[in-house]
């Protein structure tokens, strides 16, 4: 598939990705350096013009094919022909400008020929180099994602048996839920049927399922929806087998896995490059903020600590992404520190909240030590802003979708708290007006978007009253 949606991606991967992609280019350039120099000759200025064309070249012409195949499922021997027969069309389309811009007849032949018969050693070694570590990566464990069949059908069955034919895709197949007993299925070797589809919502749960394929015939429509229905309350990603669009879901989108269909009808708007993107952004822009306001952080930590009993810093539990608990850090701003299975939300003129806590909480500068949480990557800039692990538990209950929300990392601030969606909750409609506003941030996310409620974050904390 073209952005392949299931696997797990990395800030290493990421890495990796950027260097195969400039790493032709520093070789040629650096054999060119080299040779040109062994031959006695410097780095003249016509060799610079020729380092600027392989550094323009190199990146479109020896790049290699995309990550998704190419570690995964290409050998040895075909990478090396591949990146023999561009180094040959590079050379030629080299020549070729030189025969045009009558440049070539500056060079000396030997350096020419030396460095074109020498660099693709290097070139080889280093593509094979960086391919192994990108499947160290992607074959690694933590890379695996558990899958489960919602439906056994002669497709989910071709789909399963593709995954576990090649596991470079990274995916476990666990087994299928289906209504119908295993004798009447007539299953295949090697399957299994783990339950009833009523089960399948408690057994991702329990088990932690990442995965879940949905192959239910498209006729039966009302029981995939009663199914997703009660898939809500887990924090998977669901994928429709074959492709249909009657679903109007969190991110859906078509692609294929080894040539089978799949619409993706509940997944992070994160996957692939955007979730590199988003973190990369959270990373810059965090460890800039904690810098300028490294002298407010110990401004702050000196008031905490004087103007009452206790920690500088109050920690708590709270789901993060995947549901997930975390811990999160504020400054402390209560005479108490509660974080146990009955926490009372902090209310208008709460007795509880000491005078310095009250300035903090009005500005919303206890939040700021969220920061680190950005940096150790349990929480991004922009989300949906995490709740107590009690309050969790009760309102998962209660609000349909709720834990969809936990697809991406909870956030410092979130769409919701922008239009107005802060401060207690003392209503069920107060909640369920907040996790509209996150759902609409995981179906609407770009990052013109995480701008705006930054932006917009600003003015709110400078004019709202609903912050105590």
């Amino acid at each position: 598939m073209s952005e392949p949606v299931v696997f797990k991606r990395s800030l290493p991967i990421a890495f990796l990705t950027v260097l195969r992609t400039l790493a032709p280019a520093i070789v040629a350039i650096a054999m060119l350096v080299g040779i040109s120099r062994g031959f006695g000759l410097g780095f003249r200025s016509h060799f610079t013009m020729l380092a600027v064309l392989l550094a323009i070249l190199s990146p479109v012409i020896l790049q290699p094919p995309q990550m998704a195949t190419l570690p995964l499922a290409t050998g040895k021997w075909s990478a090396v022909a591949s990146l023999l027969a561009r180094w040959l069309f590079m050379l030629a389309v080299l020549l070729a400008i030189g025969y045009v811009t009558k440049f070539s007849e500056d060079f000396s032949r030997r350096v020419v020929l030396t460095w074109a018969v020498v660099t693709p050693v290097p070139l080889i070694l280093v593509q094979l180099a960086l391919n192994h570590a990108v499947q160290r990566l992607m074959y690694s464990r933590s890379n695996v994602r558990t899958a489960v069949f919602a439906g056994y059908s002669e497709a989910s069955v071709a789909l399963a048996k593709r995954l576990r034919d090649n596991p470079g895709i990274c995916i476990a197949v666990d087994g299928f839920f289906d209504d119908r007993s295993s004798e009447r299925l007539g299953m295949e070797e090697g399957a299994r049927v783990l339950g009833l589809l009523s089960e399948l919502a408690t057994y991702v749960n329990t088990h932690k399922t990442e995965v879940i394929f949905v192959a239910l015939p498209m006729r039966h429509v009302q029981r995939v929806l009663d199914l997703l229905d009660d898939l809500r309350d887990t924090t998977a990603s669901i994928y429709y087998v074959p492709d249909v669009f009657v679903f109007d879901l969190i991110q859906s989108r078509t692609g294929e896995i080894l040539g089978m269909p799949v619409v993706a009808l509940c997944e992070t708007p994160f996957s692939g490059y955007r979730g590199v993107v988003k973190r990369l952004t959270d990373l810059s822009l965090s460890l800039l903020g904690m810098l300028l306001l490294s002298p407010l952080f110990v401004a702050v930590c000196l008031l905490v600590k004087l103007s009452s009993p206790g920690p500088v810093i109050f920690r708590q539990r709270r789901y993060g992404l995947d549901g997930k608990e975390i811990q999160v850090y504020k400054f402390r701003t209560m005479t108490v520190t509660e974080d146990g299975p009955t926490i009372r939300q902090a209310t208008r003129d709460d007795a509880r909240v000491t005078p310095v806590g009250r300035v903090l909480r009005r500005y919303s500068i206890d939040e700021l030590p969220q920061l680190m949480n950005v940096v150790l990557g349990n929480m991004s800039l922009v989300g949906p802003r995490p709740h107590a692990v009690t309050h969790n538990e009760e309102y998962r209950k209660l609000i349909k979708g709720y834990m969809l929300r936990h697809k991406v990392r909870p956030g410092i601030t979130g769409l919701a708290q922008v239009n107005g969606c802060r401060g207690e909750t003392s209503r069920l409609e107060d909640m369920q007006a907040r996790i509209e506003y996150d759902l609409d941030y995981l179906r609407r996310w770009s990052l013109a978007l995480d701008f705006k409620i930054l932006f917009k974050t600003v003015v709110a904390v400078l004019g709202d009253r609903k912050a105590y």
